[in-house]
């Protein structure tokens, strides 16, 4: 296979001599990065590939847009994580094809073989094939994104200050969140108590009750993924709060300004947030037969993608079937995190003439929040909501954190904005062009 792209011959992908087999592990999410960590000990050569230094905490993405939280706080430097794991390697780069006969990966950085290769390369926003929406829309799957929408929704605050016309400054203030699963639900309801507690005193010359979030579902309800008493609460907190809910229809169009509806109507906004959905991160190389909707990859319980014994993917990327899920795990964290732990046993055991353990997951519930006090949560054996659901998630994402000193900075901050109703963080910070 001859790759379609130009590699640098000044550049090349050298790793330290090792008799070890060599596991190239593609992506440094939730289920990539616990894979390796558990290898680390291994008798392997372990390579992690990303397209950033850093594993991201994506379920704190918004909290980022809506000021509460700076980014460098739910993120972790990925080499700092490997720094006494000698048989562990980082290259940051992306993985543009796969050669599975041969072993080998492409990269702008050249190719490198591999005896075991792990796919955990996630997924991207879905736009359902609507070029205006993809291009126009903003979606919420990395820090960047989320940063850009922190700075789109502080110069839109800006610019409505000088904004006479009552037209436009209304498309300056509205909102449209289209999704009503968790982060639809929870950037709905960080918008609306920024403007409950916040706007009005940051902008006393605007009159912020102009401003209209508007949450937009295709289906009846919303949290789907959740029991139906954990979507009637959340509803009934969204418009306790002032959300504007429209619940079974779609968005059809948006050109920057107007967004359109399938009933015909418009809405004015320049801004349409977007968690509509997600579809697997395509890989070249990887035979079509092997991948199913959502361009998810179709694999066994131990994870092995059908027909390359070798290769195996993980994570939001991975179809699986099991007695309790016939259409497929949920794609959530924890479905990575435990697949990645799964494999590396499975892998761990590797000459030892041991069996190999079948993937189970074990659903430990699901939990959303609307903002302070306001959170359900669906747990084994019992399903809460309120104060006691939210004091749950906030210690949940905690300890999911990578990173003692985030897990602080996290916590102080949470503190202190409960205590103030205020954070302190809401800056435009733009990118320098040269």
């Amino acid at each position: 296979m001859n790759p379609t792209y130009s590699v640098d011959p000044g550049i090349q992908l050298h790793f330290p001599d090792s008799p070890l087999p060599r596991i190239v592990i593609v992506g440094a999410g939730f289920g990539g990065l616990e894979l390796a960590t558990r290898l680390a000990k291994g008798p392997f050569q372990v390579v992690v590939i990303d397209k950033n230094n850093y594993h991201q905490f994506q379920p704190l993405f918004y909290q980022v847009a809506m000021s509460g939280l700076e980014p460098s706080s739910i993120v972790f430097p990925l080499r700092k994580m490997f720094q006494k794991k000698p048989n562990v390697h980082f290259r940051m780069t992306v993985v543009e094809e796969v050669d599975t006969a041969a072993q080998v990966i492409y990269t702008p950085l050249g190719t490198l073989s591999y005896d075991y290769l792990v796919l955990a390369v996630g997924v991207e926003t879905n736009f359902f094939g609507n070029q205006h929406i993809a291009e126009k829309a903003i979606p919420m799957k990395s820090v960047s994104e989320a940063l850009y929408l922190r700075n789109t929704l502080l110069n839109d605050f800006e610019k409505a200050l000088s904004t006479v016309d009552a037209e436009a400054r209304k498309g300056l203030l509205n909102m449209v969140v289209v999704g009503g699963g968790p982060t639809g639900v929870e950037v709905s309801g960080a918008l609306a108590e920024m403007r409950k507690y916040i706007l009005k005193k940051d902008y006393p010359e605007l009159d912020i009750d102009e401003m209209e979030i508007i949450l937009v579902e295709g289906s009846p309800r919303l949290l789907n993924g959740m029991s139906e008493k954990a979507s009637k609460t959340a509803q009934g907190y969204l418009q306790n709060l002032g959300v504007k809910l429209r619940l079974e229809t779609l968005v059809t169009d948006y050109d920057g300004e107007w967004v359109t509806i399938n009933d015909g109507s418009r809405i004015r906004s320049k801004k349409v947030i977007w968690a509509a959905g997600i579809t697997g991160n395509k890989l070249k190389g990887i035979p079509d037969n092997c991948i199913t909707r959502g361009n998810r990859l179709v694999v066994n319980r131990y994870n092995q993608i059908n027909g390359l014994e070798n290769v195996f993917a993980i994570g939001d990327i991975a179809y699986m079937e099991e007695e309790a899920y016939p259409k497929g795990h949920p794609q959530v964290a924890q479905v990575a995190i435990q697949q990645g732990r799964n494999l590396a046993a499975n892998l761990l055991r590797l000459g030892k003439s041991k069996p190999w353990k079948v993937f189970q997951y074990k659903d430990l519930g699901s939990l959303a929040t609307v903002g302070r006090n306001r959170a359900v949560a669906d747990l084994p054996g019992f399903r809460t909501t309120g104060a006691f659901a939210w004091f749950i998630w906030l210690f949940v994402h905690l300890y999911q954190l990578v990173g003692f000193k985030n897990r602080v900075f996290v916590f102080f901050n949470w503190v202190w904005n409960y205590l103030t109703y205020d954070q302190s963080l809401r800056l435009i910070i733009r990118p320098r062009n040269p």
